[in-house]
């Protein structure tokens, strides 16, 4: 475990799961200067090389072997919100691969979550998932939506954003292209095909800070637009927003 000095505005702790991903860091890095959380942990297969900031946020790392994730049911107790950022591609680890990462482990982190008091589980998904699609991602996206909404955690809330635009830390040429297109395409449509990984960040992070509406809500692409502009850029939680 490695910690920065303990603070936040709230008392309350999370938890992120995939914040070596491209959301995921954008994540950390907007919980960390809200301060919204008292205690932030990081959940990964591999510890993370954190630039030492004292933003007055404890930052917790619990290496997990996900193949054997319900021997580390620890790393998720005690935690008021759950972020899901988790997530690979079918071409890196192949339709099993891909279906145990975004289907498996997510639908596993998210039950141990809610053993442990997590009260909020905010899931990052996709546009169009769907359990009945014949499209292999989209019918995994679909499958771990429901599996998460059965867990029953007092609020759950799905996002679902479209194309991710980013700069990933891996090549991938053909994911180059399609962005730079998006990119020309978001400025005459900004939220049709396209978001951009800060703006869905900055959207999980507003769902904390607003009421909910229902036990479980779903913010397609245009939605997550909104939340991510309307963020304020200080808040803090309440011990109902958790």
């Amino acid at each position: 475990m490695a910690a920065t000095a303990a603070g936040g505005g709230s008392g309350q702790t999370c938890f992120v799961l995939g914040a070596s991903g491209e959301t995921g860091r954008v994540l950390l890095r907007e919980l960390l200067s809200r301060r919204l959380f008292a205690r932030v942990t990081l959940v990964g297969r591999r510890r993370l090389n954190l630039a030492e900031e004292d933003t007055g946020v404890a930052v917790e790392q619990a290496v997990v072997d996900f193949e054997r994730l319900g021997e580390h049911a620890a790393a998720f107790q005690g935690h008021d919100v759950g972020f899901c950022c988790l997530g690979t591609t079918r071409a890196k680890a192949g339709a099993d691969g891909f279906i145990r990462v975004d289907r498996d482990y997510v639908a596993q982190a998210a039950e141990l979550a809610r053993a442990g008091g997590c009260k909020h589980f905010v899931l990052q998904s996709s546009r169009g998932a769907n359990q009945h699609s014949r499209f292999l991602y989209l019918r995994v996206k679909g499958e771990v939506e429901n599996l998460v909404q059965a867990v029953g955690f007092d609020r759950c809330t799905i996002l679902r954003p479209a194309v991710l635009l980013c700069k990933r830390q891996e090549s991938r040429p053909m994911e180059w292209v399609a962005q730079q297109f998006l990119g020309v395409m978001a400025r005459v449509f900004p939220t049709a095909y396209s978001v951009p990984v800060g703006t869905v960040a900055r959207a999980m992070v507003a769902c904390v800070l607003q009421p909910g509406k229902g036990k479980v809500e779903v913010l397609e692409n245009g939605a997550i637009h909104e939340l991510g502009k309307a963020v304020p850029q200080q808040g803090n939680l309440s011990k109902s927003d958790g």
